[in-house]
């Protein structure tokens, strides 16, 4: 689906079972049959998360994605192939992954929101994996964000298959691991914190801080320097010193950066980054 205000997706959209407060996923036992002849019903009337694996470091693959090519990226995970699961990969006892080409979204834009209606509140991390297989995503993607919005997803990209293997593997690998491991770690370094503040700065880089700082001496300088000054800096170039030089001298700005250099303490001068 190319229209991202298509009446007849919109119709599918609204009636998804969309999840308000994610639990976690309770192994349920299927009723068995029984002698009134509604067995068939009974067993339909449950769908049930996937029961733990032989082996808990394994990543979960239901049966229908044996034959996917990112599973030759997953290399460092164990793999186990189930029928049981409702996801197409399940990365840990409360998280799963489905996995998305565009490509094949295009041809049958109803498939994810089947799938996501079938999955219901199952799960507290939900993934969405998205190969972009296509020359032009953007309208599939605007689609698909909105999905995610509305069903809890986490969209993440994969420009290849590889990539898409790399994903479901880190998934699986860090699903113990302490959420400040992945943290960003706030430099300590007065250097580098300027550095940080300055390639907030776009199109600026760390390779353009650094030379500015050295060229310059301290960020003062570089703040009162003046646009041509900034453009015969080795590696910077009229584009990004005309924006450097434009960011720097708004006048709300400008007034901040002069009141913090005139104090004594490196670590208020430092405070400029959080103006940038």
């Amino acid at each position: 689906m190319d229209d991202f205000d298509d009446d007849s997706f919109n119709d599918v959209l609204g009636s998804m079972e969309m999840p308000t407060s994610p639990k976690k996923p309770k192994v349920q036992a299927v009723p068995a049959a029984t002698s009134t002849g509604n067995s068939s019903n009974n067993t339909s009337a449950l769908i049930t998360a996937a029961k733990p694996g032989s082996n808990p470091h394994s990543v979960l693959v239901h049966s229908k994605q044996r034959g996917n090519p990112i599973l030759k990226s997953i290399q460092n995970v164990p793999l186990e192939f189930r029928d049981d699961i409702v996801p197409d990969y399940v990365v840990g006892r409360t998280s799963f992954i489905l996995f998305l080409s565009l490509k094949y979204h295009n041809l049958n834009p109803d498939y994810i929101c089947q799938r996501l209606k079938t999955l219901g509140k199952m799960y507290e991390i939900r993934v969405l994996l998205l190969q972009v297989d296509t020359p032009e995503p953007h309208n599939a993607l605007k689609s698909l964000t909105r999905i995610s919005l509305l069903a809890d997803l986490t969209m993440m990209l994969a420009w290849n298959a590889e990539e898409a293997g790399k994903i479901i593997e880190t998934y699986k690998q860090f699903e113990k691991r302490p959420p400040d491991l992945i943290m960003e770690r706030v430099e300590s370094n007065p250097h580098q914190k300027l550095v940080a503040a300055l390639t907030n700065i776009k199109p600026v880089n760390k390779t353009d801080a650094v030379t500015l700082l050295q060229t310059f001496g301290n960020l003062g300088n570089v703040i009162t320097a003046s646009e041509e000054r900034l453009s015969q800096v080795i590696g910077l170039g009229p584009r990004k010193a005309k924006r450097l030089f434009k960011t720097l001298q708004d006048p709300f700005l400008n007034k901040k950066y002069l009141r913090l250099f005139k104090r004594k303490s490196l670590e208020e001068h430092l405070l400029v980054q959080y103006y940038l």
